[in-house]
């Protein structure tokens, strides 16, 4: 039977769990040893790829011909699947938490009860007769060959309690975390209930060959579909908490940078002298250049504040009613303005210990009132270029 047809369902949940082993890669490597959670969760991703890469029928067909044991690949296939089901319960274990003796206790347990269920899968193949190649419907054609019949039911049940537990803890942590990391432990929990539909289906094509009838075509045609939907769930769901964070945080920055263009414009005059990066350095290097330009800017102006153009700028934005941390950012802005000009008008600068306000102001927001703020375009229009303003009430 040709099996070209089924490459998809097979190749492409296993690229996504590489990809996803390899997004966390870096971190793996550098908290391997101190941190059970990244070995727990490394060890399940790379399990996962390669149950989908030997689950494929021709790496299948290449194992037994390279053995010369027909279907050998079943146990090595369903060997890695239990590793798998063992290191999810695993990672639960590590992600409760708790008394470290009582989980280290507990990881043990599962890696005891799991190792007996590997050495029951080759036992049980080794006493079974299973002479003919079966690449895709193994579970249904043997499933009342005996031996055979207990190698499938142990593989089938170790992955569905594992399952079915890591999916309903999973499911009891949603309501206490929010953000990026309930996103991933929703699409991990839709991952795991749809292993369980997988399990479902398997089961009840070998209860019906049992009972004398042919559901074949679930096994074969149905769960293997479900399970490569079910890597799809839980490698996105290990992806999107780093992934969502780090896009939001670039995004965060470049949205930061854009809205500091305009603080950064009103104090080209000054020449801070700061070097300019190249278009291709991080965003978050070049918003970091930005910030420290302004600021070197503002150190530069402190001399040349006046509070009380910030008090009656303060009070002319309450009277608009702005919001008083909008406010605020009017009244540094409309002090921003004046300092420069009276900087370029020849003023004299004065102690700047005793000049300006004592904390640090919202740039973003008072670079989005330099260009918006109605009170600090009614300044600008009220005071000449260099001209020393004496009042900005309304």
């Amino acid at each position: 039977m040709n099996s070209d047809k089924y490459y998809i369902p097979y190749l492409i949940p296993a690229a996504i769990l590489t990809l996803a082993f390899a997004i966390r890669l870096p971190v793996m490597m550098r908290f391997w040893r101190i941190d059970p959670n990244v070995r727990s969760v490394g060890g399940l991703l790379l399990l996962a790829s390669a149950v989908f890469y030997c689950g494929r029928p021709k790496t299948l067909g290449a194992m037994n011909r390279a053995t010369g044991v027909a279907n050998i690949a079943a146990p090595v296939l369903y060997t890695l699947l239990t590793l798998f089901c063992a290191s999810c319960l695993v990672m639960i274990i590590h992600w409760r938490g708790g008394d470290p003796r009582r989980v280290r206790r507990t990881s043990w347990t599962i890696g005891i009860v799991y190792s007996a269920v590997v050495a029951g899968l080759w036992i049980t193949f080794a006493f079974a007769d299973a002479p003919v190649e079966r690449l895709r419907d193994l579970d249904t054609y043997y499933a009342n060959t005996p031996w055979m019949r207990e190698h499938i039911l142990l593989y089938l049940g170790a992955h569905t309690i594992a399952c079915a537990i890591t999916s309903v803890v999973t499911w009891s942590w949603l309501r206490q975390v929010s953000g990026w990391l309930r996103a991933g432990l929703v699409l991990l929990v839709i991952g795991f209930v749809l292993n369980l539909c997988y399990d479902t289906v398997k089961l009840i094509a070998v209860f019906a060959r049992w009972s004398g009838h042919d559901l074949d075509w679930l096994s074969t045609y149905v769960a293997p579909p479900i399970a490569a939907v079910c890597a799809l769930f839980i490698a996105v769901g290990f992806i999107l908490p780093h992934a969502g964070e780090a896009l939001q945080r670039i995004g965060t920055d470049y949205y930061h940078f854009r809205c500091l263009a305009p603080f950064v414009k009103e104090l080209e005059p000054l020449d801070t002298g700061s070097l300019r990066l190249p278009r291709r350095s991080p965003i978050s290097r070049r918003l970091v250049q930005r910030r420290t330009q302004i600021s070197d800017g503002l150190l530069r102006l402190q001399p040349y504040m006046e509070p009380e153009v910030r008090e009656r700028a303060l009070a002319e934005a309450l009277v608009r009613r702005e919001a008083p941390a909008q406010a605020a950012a009017t009244a540094d802005a409309v002090a921003v303005v004046a300092a420069l000009r009276r900087m370029h008008g020849g003023a004299e600068a004065e102690d700047a210990a005793g000049a300006g306000q004592t904390t640090a102001p919202d740039l973003v927001a008072v670079s989005k009132a330099l260009r918006r703020s109605p009170v600090v375009t009614s300044f600008r229009a009220r005071s000449g270029p260099a001209d020393h303003p004496e009042s900005v009430s309304s």
